[in-house]
């Protein structure tokens, strides 16, 4: 493969998406509310968003009742693990190409 050609996952390219992977990566799980909350999003916006995380494979989705409310619960797979460590590989690459070619000018 060519230094230009890129391979960046599209679905973990939109920001929303990377952050949510991001935040999953840093914990074993997080609820909803917690998501919508550091990613900024509408309760819509996120559920869309982690329906396609979750279509991909990369979220588990479970839902359930914190007493009587209730609650639901996201979780990294290994599958999104592996996707999110090679999108930040492929960042580091173009970074790396960035710079020498910054250096040669």
């Amino acid at each position: 493969m060519p230094e230009s050609t890129y391979e960046l996952d599209p679905l973990l390219h939109a920001p929303v998406r990377l952050r949510i992977v991001t935040i999953l990566a840093d914990s074993t799980d997080a609820d909803f509310v917690h998501l919508r909350d550091a990613t900024g999003t509408t309760d819509g916006n996120l559920s869309r968003h982690l329906a396609k995380l979750e279509d991909a494979g990369y979220v588990k989705i479970t839902k359930g009742y914190a007493g009587r409310k209730p609650r639901t619960s996201c979780s990294l797979t290994k599958r999104g693990r592996r996707a999110l460590v090679g999108y930040l590989e492929e960042l580091e690459r173009i970074v790396e190409l960035a710079r020498r070619t910054t250096k040669e000018d």
